[in-house]
């Protein structure tokens, strides 16, 4: 059969992605890259947020106009699978814990739904980007999280069979492994394992690449500091700290159930830059939270302004079903959301212009990971910062270049 494959939201829906397309190029389908050339249309969706969500609703109600069979998988079928089926009855419906099931379903076979580790099933990567799993689930019910319904619990896989997986994708050409889950940071906490433990084994492998390190919940994190911190002392690990913050107000981390404070947030940060002064930090912020006033706000713009993250993702408050915070009262309106959304976007412009001119005549090793065009090419420093340059190279070398400009978002290099 032909298959069309939409993937939207986070790195465990490529991984997923990558299991589907091994799973169906092993069955000896095929995979195209036009809706119309297909016999079956997947649709791996997001719903983390209600904009994500109508833009997985308008895929479907596109895809639904093929009159072609169609597979929706992902988090909207664990948790809203009625919506779906209101737009299209005769969908094929696939949670995330049952992505091995896809050939029987696009066969017609009948369908035993028990979770496999996504460690165990064959994968396929078109790129030299990896993203491997190494959990599935959460620990946490973060008030306004939906994904946790949709994931369930915390599922952690066997680190050996995590190595081999890291090992069948660098077999495939893949340079950068990307260690995801929703929150790495659990990793092991059900089975007696921890993260730091897992990427000192993935990083005994001998070959060269590199592994970026997923989001970690600054609660988690606690529970394991010393041992992942040793653990980016290795060459092999970027370092990158994807942490969270998701409010600079005590108050409203409650509100949000995250389990930590600020001064926590602030302690990890501290302990890696002290041992990685060069480390890049991305962190989280969700404004107009239910009762977010504007001292509350303002104490978040005020933690950006003191810790200078150089990457900081922002979202606008968003009721998603199931979750305790729809319920909450004290709505911030949108007018006001938007506010404080633009104002932090532009605060966070202007840091990051400023942390990247700190790289400029600095030496990095670069990995490129991307050709765009006129024949420039994007990598990644061992920071993860990423590098444009013009040099006749390729994608999937190991290159040194030294930093010449920067902007808000890139730096640029020249071979030395």
């Amino acid at each position: 059969m032909k298959i069309y494959l939409e993937t939207y939201g986070c790195t465990a829906n490529k991984c997923d992605e990558s299991i589907m397309i091994g799973i169906l190029k092993k069955e000896n389908h095929e995979i195209v890259n036009i809706i119309e050339e297909a016999d079956i249309l997947i649709l791996l969706t997001c719903t983390v947020i209600g904009t994500t969500e109508q833009r997985m609703l308008s895929r479907i109600k596109a895809f639904k106009k093929t009159n072609k069979k169609i597979v929706v998988a992902g988090c909207m079928p664990s948790v809203q699978s009625d919506l779906i089926k209101s737009i299209v009855p005769n969908a094929f419906l696939l949670p995330p814990q049952y992505i091995h099931c896809i050939n029987d379903m696009i066969m017609g076979k009948e369908i035993n739904f028990i979770p496999k580790n996504k460690t165990l099933s064959t994968k396929y990567f078109k790129s030299i980007f990896a993203p491997i799993s190494i959990a599935e689930g959460c620990t946490l019910s973060c008030s306004y999280c939906i994904t946790h319904f949709a994931r369930g619990k915390l599922r952690s896989f066997p680190m050996g069979e995590i190595v081999s997986d890291v090992c069948n994708a660098l077999k495939q050409g893949c340079k950068e492994i990307q260690i995801t889950a929703q929150d790495t940071a659990s990793y092991g906490l059900d089975t007696g394992d921890n993260l730091g433990k897992l990427l000192s084994n993935i990083c005994k492998i001998k070959d060269d690449f590199r592994v970026r390190i997923g989001m970690m919940n600054p609660f988690n994190v606690q529970k394991n500091l010393g041992s992942i911190i040793s653990a980016y002392e290795n060459p092999k690990i970027y370092k990158f700290l994807h942490l969270p913050v998701q409010s600079g107000d005590n108050d409203i981390l409650k509100k949000m159930n995250r389990k930590y404070v600020v001064e926590d947030f602030l302690g990890i940060v501290d302990k890696f830059r002290e041992k990685y002064p060069d480390i890049t930090l991305s962190t989280d912020v969700i404004v107009g939270f239910p009762t977010e006033t504007n001292k509350q706000f303002n104490r978040t713009a005020d933690l950006l302004r003191k810790v200078k993250p150089d990457i900081v993702n922002i979202t606008r408050y968003s009721a998603r079903p199931l979750t305790e915070a729809k319920t909450m009262k004290g709505r911030v309106s949108t007018k006001i959301a938007k506010e404080r959304s633009k104002y932090l976007t532009d605060l966070y412009a202007t840091i990051s212009k400023e942390k990247n001119k700190e790289h400029i005549g600095k030496k990095y090793t670069v990995l490129l990971t991307k050709k765009v065009e006129n024949n420039t090419f994007v990598g990644r420093a061992g920071n993860y910062k990423p590098v444009i340059t013009n040099e006749k190279v390729e994608t999937g070398e190991f290159i040194t270049l030294k930093i010449i400009n920067s902007n808000s978002i890139h730096l640029f290099g020249k071979l030395i």
